[in-house]
């Protein structure tokens, strides 16, 4: 793990055993993260992830185990893309005038078997606290294939209280309590258009047990048009994951069929963006 942090915000723990995604993210003395306070997927991979704050879904299938076409011996896209489990090769780290850097490429293998990268750069706002994610997903393979991406960012429903609400313009009202939904679970997606400079925003807040701090997550609306939310307190979850995603809560080939495949000839890319802060 590496240690992030800068001369505020909160203080990070970068897995680069797994694209340099978010283990732990302490706020107030506070690890946020579920942990393993999570349900079991069923794949290493991503129970290694799901437990931490931050993990990155895709970048050739998020969300549904689908057979994979053409293929006669059965395989399937995994739930939640290829990408973990997939080491970063850091190449700098930098800490100036209370600012925080950390650049790193993670070349990943997807399940079809093409190589693709995710240029990863990670900030920490030293002034404002706020942390900063830009990733550019590179087709380096010879073939046109569609990208997908998802970020989920998990936090440990043992943390918040009955005062904390998920609030965001793209909510129904404005928000609701964060505990939504029948029990013990529940699961949306909505449109997310951009409400200041190009970025949609929603927040979860406030939490007690980080002294009445807000989480602020804030995401480019070109690229991240959409938003998911889900959380599981079925045992021995307890858990609910704020997360930006590039396409509608549908299976792959019907968002194939609307033409929906965000598509990248060899060599082109594809840029995100995702901040957030507690507030």
């Amino acid at each position: 793990m590496i240690e992030f942090a800068a001369a505020s915000g909160p203080r990070l723990m970068l897995d680069e055993t797994s694209v340099l995604d978010i283990a732990g993210c302490i706020v107030e003395g506070v690890d946020i993260a579920p942990k393993r306070a999570i349900p079991d997927d069923g794949d290493p991979r991503i129970d290694h992830s799901l437990e931490g704050f931050l993990f990155t879904c895709g970048p050739d299938h998020i969300r549904h185990r689908q057979p994979i076409a053409g293929r006669a011996d059965g395989k399937v896209y995994p739930l939640h893309g290829s990408a973990s489990g997939h080491a970063a090769k850091v190449l700098w780290t930098k800490y100036e005038n209370g600012n925080a850097e950390c650049r790193a490429d993670i070349d990943i293998v997807t399940v079809e078997g093409l190589p693709q990268r995710i240029e990863r750069l990670w900030r920490i706002d030293g002034a404002t606290g706020e942390v900063r994610l830009e990733d550019r997903v590179v087709n380096i393979s010879d073939r046109t294939v569609p990208t997908f991406l998802m970020y989920h960012i998990n936090t440990g429903g043992k943390w918040l209280d009955a005062g904390t609400r998920l609030e965001g313009r793209m909510l129904e009202n404005g928000g609701f309590p964060w505990a939504f939904g029948e029990e013990p679970g529940g699961i949306f997606c909505v449109p997310a258009p951009a409400t200041e400079a190009g970025l949609a925003e929603v927040r979860l807040g406030p939490i007690a047990a980080i002294g009445g701090r807000t989480l602020s997550v804030r995401f480019g609306a070109d690229t991240l048009p959409y938003l998911q939310v889900w959380r599981n307190q079925k045992a021995p979850a307890h858990i609910i994951g704020i997360e930006p995603v590039s396409h509608r809560w549908v299976l792959r080939d019907e968002l194939e069929a609307a033409g929906e495949f965000n598509m990248l000839a060899p060599g082109e890319s594809r840029s995100y963006l995702l901040s957030f802060a507690f507030l």
